[in-house]
């Protein structure tokens, strides 16, 4: 007799036929789960079926899709000015047989995107938050390659990368859906067709361009390192359970920027914090931030008086010279050069700086491979150019001269690379400006108002928006502030209307008088100015000015050295001659109770010749520099430039020009 089961139903099953059931339905679930794994989307879970236009790619699938999005404060009534916290995913999977390695994937933003965060990849142009308006290119972080499912048995997480990207938006109605422009691989020897869009999807097929020639070079195992105007390079070169010796590299790459007193920051992620340096310093050394941090729970019995810093935003700077020898913060190459990076066309012995940290972790971070640099890279000098910088791209490790001496090569164990890329400075934010004049008219264009910014003053005692008044060249060598009785006997001279209001000041700590001097059948002249109205003086000064046609004709400059910037020779690069390198401060007066202070000031005069140009018309704007650097920095040009009208009086003209210029003669 067999044995009977009873069920909640009253149904009487045998156990031989309960045994074949559950054989059954075991036998059912895992072809399930087999089916499951084969076709899963390449996301952490696997669940899901993935799109059919993935199915019938055979090379570089990418898929964006938007996800949510919820209206940010504050609420406005117009539409363009309303911004919209939004959600999307982004996703890269290699459906071909070839690996992808540095692979590169750019999303084309139309929407003044801000991009806030994103998981599984890192941008190109840039940290976070992110201006993405005209697109961006993301890198993987930590997967930077994309093998093939041939080698790894359709294993998602080595062949696909989930991209989560949080922001914000602007400008788009309610009803529209705010999707990218374009959606494309990058990495050379790709092609992409537009991508194909449905709804809040958007996908597209990359395949390999067979006709595309791969350059011949040495392979790369990590994203290839990329060129910019300041680059950056952080080695790990020691690593222990519990810390490891990293080292800095500062390269200028720009033969027109250039840092002085740099001043670098970054964020600590983990928890690390610097123990000792090595060629470079911290502002603040506060032991009891240490103590009661996380790094002081557990390291009780380090003794953190002795600790360098233990902030997680740390402000680092370069030795002085006078350290470079000291056997416990010296003895590095690079370093001590009181934060000065020269462009390589200066001095390519002073574009280089260094320093070494020794680096504490925090679990679960206490092993040898457990190494990450740190984030939000920033570095600025003393008027000089803004840079902006992107996040630390993993690339393959620098190679150094072996520290025996043999002819060998030695690793670093892990290399990042920051790039940082100088940026044009917006309105009324240089830190130099330039002011225009020319012997065919008596008045000077003085700087632009506000070029330097207005934000320490009071608007309300003068007017931010107005244009300057025009001068008479000499009063160029005085302050602003003693210009007003100046400017208002010119404007009555000259019948020029006097505002009630005054215009603000130009508060640039450096200015640059450019004035036409001579204009002749066969060339021209000009004289170029340097004043110097801070109260510091600035070492291995240098001006460069970019022409426009004119600047092929560049022929000679009589007080400074004169350098042609390649590629194109119309730039020009000003320094001043030895023992004249020195641009000295802003001093008191002769009789400082009724003498305005007199500012720092190198002159020259500086000839063009006007051979195989053709069409050169100097009076009306070729004799003025398109472009004006001071040691790097691009200081604001006026509006206009000095017009010759039919009635003008050249006799005074060249009188106020002589003036001038005896006047500088006698101050120098």
């Amino acid at each position: 007799m067999k044995p009977i089961i009873k069920v909640k139903t009253g149904m009487k099953i045998p156990w031989d036929v309960r045994y074949s059931l559950s054989l059954l339905i075991l036998l059912s679930s895992t072809l399930f789960l087999c089916n499951g794994q084969d076709y899963g989307t390449p996301t952490e879970d696997g669940a899901g079926e993935p799109p059919p236009e993935m199915a019938r790619c055979n090379g570089i699938f990418m898929s964006y899709s938007f996800g949510s999005r919820e209206r940010e404060y504050p609420h406005v009534k117009n539409v363009t000015a309303q911004s919209w916290a939004f959600k999307s995913t982004a996703m890269i999977v290699n459906a071909g047989k070839e690996e992808l390695t540095g692979w590169q994937m750019f999303i084309g933003f139309r929407h003044k995107e801000l991009i806030v965060s994103a998981t599984g990849a890192v941008p190109m142009d840039g940290d976070f938050p992110l201006d993405a308006s005209n697109g961006t290119t993301f890198v993987g972080s930590p997967n930077t390659d994309l093998k093939t499912s041939i080698l790894t048995a359709g294993d998602f997480t080595q062949i696909s990368t989930n991209i989560e990207i949080t922001g914000t938006l602007f400008g788009v109605a309610k009803s529209v859906m705010p999707m990218p422009k374009t959606l494309k691989l990058v990495n050379d020897g790709w092609e992409c067709p537009a991508a194909k869009r449905k709804g809040g999807t958007m996908n597209v097929c990359c395949k390999r361009n067979p006709k595309f020639k791969v350059k011949t070079g040495p392979k790369t195992k990590f994203a290839p390192r990329r060129h910019g105007d300041l680059n950056i390079v952080y080695d790990v070169i020691q690593s222990f359970s519990s810390n490891y010796l990293a080292q800095v590299t500062i390269d200028n790459d720009n033969p027109l920027g250039r840092l002085d007193r740099w001043n670098l920051t970054w964020e600590w992620m983990r928890g690390e914090f610097i123990n000792t340096m090595r060629g470079a310093y911290t502002h603040k050394r506060d032991p009891s931030e240490c103590l009661y941090s996380k790094a002081g729970q557990y390291y009780k019995d380090l003794d953190f008086s002795q600790v360098m810093n233990c902030q997680k935003k740390p402000a680092i700077s370069d030795l002085p010279p006078e350290r470079k020898d000291d056997k416990v913060m010296g003895k590095l190459p690079f370093c001590c050069k009181n934060g000065t990076l020269l462009p390589p066309l200066m001095d390519p012995s002073k574009s280089r700086s260094m320093f070494q940290l020794q680096v504490w972790k925090l679990p679960p971070d206490l092993n040898r491979t457990a190494l990450y640099p740190p984030q939000h890279w920033k570095i600025d000098g003393v008027l000089n150019p803004q840079y902006k910088c992107g996040p630390p791209v993993r690339v393959d490790p620098s190679q150094f001269p072996d520290s025996s001496g043999l002819p060998a090569v030695t690793y670093a164990i892990s290399s990042w690379q920051i790039v940082c890329n100088i940026t044009k400075p917006k309105a009324q934010a240089s830190r130099c400006c330039v002011s225009f004049s020319a012997y065919y008219n008596n008045s000077a264009i003085p700087c632009n108002t506000c070029a330097c910014g207005c934000n320490d003053i009071d608007t309300n005692t003068c007017n931010a928006d107005r244009n300057p008044l025009l001068l008479p060249p000499d009063a160029l060598l005085v302050p602003f502030d003693n210009r007003t009785l100046k400017a208002k006997a010119w404007a009555k001279q000259n019948h020029m209307p006097i505002p009630k209001k005054l215009p603000c000041p130009d508060n640039c700590g450096v200015s640059i008088n450019w004035h036409v001097n001579t204009d002749y059948r066969n060339g021209w002249t000009a004289r170029l100015t340097v004043f110097n109205w801070r109260d510091f003086a600035f070492e291995d000064w240098f001006v460069a000015v970019e022409m426009g046609k004119s600047g092929k004709g560049y022929e000679n400059v009589y007080s400074f050295n004169g350098t042609r910037v390649p590629p194109n020779n119309r730039t020009v690069m000003f320094q001043g001659l030895p023992g004249l390198n020195y641009l000295v401060g802003q001093v008191n007066g002769t009789h400082p109770l009724r003498d305005p202070p007199v500012p720092g000031k190198q002159q020259s005069v500086i000839s063009f010749t006007k051979k195989n140009i053709n069409g050169l018309k100097i009076a009306e704007g070729d004799g003025f520099p398109t472009k004006l650097f001071f040691n790097g920095e691009e200081c604001a040009l006026p509006k206009h430039f000095p017009k010759k009208s039919s009635g003008h009086r050249g006799g005074i003209s060249v009188l106020m020009s002589l003036v001038f210029a005896m006047a500088t003669a006698f101050a120098l």
